[in-house]
């Protein structure tokens, strides 16, 4: 077997598990267009958006966190902010992000696993307690409930004595890519694709330094694609959300310069680095040729990255330090605008702080030590990263052209065709590891019978009663005659076409609860049940 894989890796040509075509040696003859000559900050932006990279500033460095209670979160948020963290992301459990409180009967046994548990504007409130809204910037990833959430935020800063329209940071609110690969929604495509454009839409009127959307490719990755299909998927998905702010009657650089993205960072150093440079080159071209904008900032793909939780192993968890690191600096030199590093013991259990720690003191590492920040996309112009950005974009553009063919991203995840793809590459890798072909070490070569010991970091079983408790207190203290008001003006909103942001921030500082007004809008948008793909 070791005489075979040598001989393989001896092939002029290898290809590797996600279908890209890997030469020995690449030279000028290899970049089949001529590489980009382009210079940060113009047009395609294929090496930057900014002029000037990181020399003006480092990538925010975001730390994701959330769990158990809001104080728990709380604590851990000004740790982060006395570790030197310049921006703060936020995870929200599952009850939250499926539009039920904490005491419903769906959420039992889910309270504060997977995220904070956010069930009201004082739990919001709570969660920001000593933390001054005006001074930091928020990445909150919440999709179906998007819209509420970021009510509860703009009504919990405006209380510290904030002004909104200086708030900086991101919400997700990428309800396609739920439809695709996370399955977190409440409401059908159509309910969805509004609440959306409603957030894109104010946001542009009244927090114009807030990103009203995180296209995201990130969990398409985590799903199992190839990079070609993270970059293709997302920007389809991309072009969807600005046909349908078009279709509302919106000029596109109104609020295209505050559209973001969100890619996975996976271990193969070169490939991810080529996969940022050529989704800015194919975002700038969809935006100035198909949707003529006229604006550079709206034709400049701001994006932020996540290191790649699908390649954390619980086998040798302290290997994860190094997939981190390398999955940090494919970040760093693919010039990512922010940046979360995973923990090492994530495939483990919720991270301890010292592995905070660990992951934050990489991103420092890496910038203020590794060199790599010192200049522009120091891999462009090489022969092997200026071909493979082609391939990538090539191969992308395939894709989209394919789903236009069907309609569009929405009638092709009505059809299941993003879904079956992604599904058979995850099928092609799992079935690499098997095999071996696909080395995972730790896994499936240079194992350790040895078992690693971790601090095991778990949830009080105690959080659940001590939510539901919270919840029955808020709803005897409240003024429940303005809660029901403010719910029967919700769906009397949501049965037009108006913008829902300005009634949902009316309903939340009532102190109507994320799962009462999801109720409400159940009422008008109904929910939706996946169907059957064969």
């Amino acid at each position: 077997m070791t005489q075979d894989k040598n001989a393989e890796r001896k092939k002029e040509f290898r290809t590797t598990v996600d279908g890209t075509v890997v030469k020995q040696v690449y030279t000028a003859a290899d970049v089949a267009q001529p590489g980009d000559t382009s210079l940060p900050a113009e047009f395609p932006f294929t090496r930057h958006v900014q002029g000037n990279g990181y020399r003006g500033r480092f990538w925010t460095m975001r730390q994701y966190a959330g769990f158990a209670t809001v104080e728990e979160t709380n604590k851990r948020y000004k740790y982060l902010y006395g570790q030197g963290s310049t921006g703060f992301s936020v995870a929200f459990h599952l009850p939250t992000q499926e539009g039920y409180d904490s005491d419903h009967t769906l959420s039992a046994g889910e309270v504060g696993k997977t995220g904070v548990a956010i069930d009201s504007l004082k739990d919001m409130e709570q969660l920001w307690d000593g933390i001054p809204l005006s001074d930091v910037s928020t990445s909150m990833t919440i999709n179906a409930t998007a819209s509420i959430i970021l009510a509860m935020y703009i009504a919990a800063a405006e209380k510290q004595g904030a002004d909104p329209s200086k708030l900086k940071g991101t919400v997700q609110n990428d309800i396609l890519k739920e439809y695709v690969a996370r399955n977190t929604y409440i409401f059908g495509p159509g309910p969805s694709m509004r609440l959306v454009t409603d957030v894109i839409g104010y946001c542009a009127e009244k927090l114009p330094e807030w990103n009203s959307i995180s296209i995201s490719g990130y969990h398409i990755r985590e799903a199992g694609s190839t990079a070609i299909q993270e970059v293709a998927f997302t920007m389809a998905n991309g072009i969807a959300y600005v046909q349908a702010m078009l279709d509302r009657g919106m000029k596109i650089d109104s609020f295209a310069p505050r559209l973001s993205f969100f890619f996975a960072a996976n271990t193969n150093l070169i490939e991810e680095v080529a996969k940022f440079r050529a989704a800015r080159r194919i975002w700038a071209n969809i935006i100035k040729d198909r949707f003529g904008s006229n604006n550079p900032r709206s034709q400049m793909l701001r994006f932020h990255v996540q290191t790649d939780g699908f390649t954390l192993t619980e086998q040798q968890p302290l290997n994860n330090i190094m997939r981190v690191t390398i999955q940090s600096l494919a970040a760093v030199m693919g010039g990512c605008q922010s940046l979360h590093t995973n923990s090492y013991d994530e495939a483990l259990q919720l991270p301890t702080e010292q592995a905070v720690q660990v992951a934050l003191r990489t991103q420092q590492i890496i910038a203020e030590e590794s060199g790599v920040a010192d200049t522009i996309d120091p891999l462009g112009g090489s022969y092997y990263m200026e071909n493979l950005t082609n391939q990538i974009e090539k191969g992308a553009k395939k894709y989209i052209e394919k789903i236009d063919e069907m309609g569009g991203a929405l009638e092709a995840i009505r059809k299941g065709y993003m879904q079956a793809e992604i599904a058979r590459s995850a099928y092609d890798y799992q079935k690499a590891v098997d095999s071996g072909e696909q080395i995972v070490v730790g896994v499936n070569k240079y194992t350790s019978k040895t078992a690693d010991e971790t601090t095991i970091f778990e949830v009080d079983p105690a959080v659940e009663k001590k939510q539901t408790e919270r919840l029955r207190i808020l709803r005897q203290e409240r003024d429940n005659l303005k809660v029901k008001s403010a719910l029967e003006k919700v769906k009397k909103v949501a049965a037009t076409n108006e913008n829902m942001m300005p009634v949902l921030i009316e309903a939340v500082k009532t102190y109507a609860t994320q799962g009462e007004i999801s109720n409400a809008l159940r009422e008008v948008f109904g929910e939706y049940r996946e169907p059957s793909i064969l």
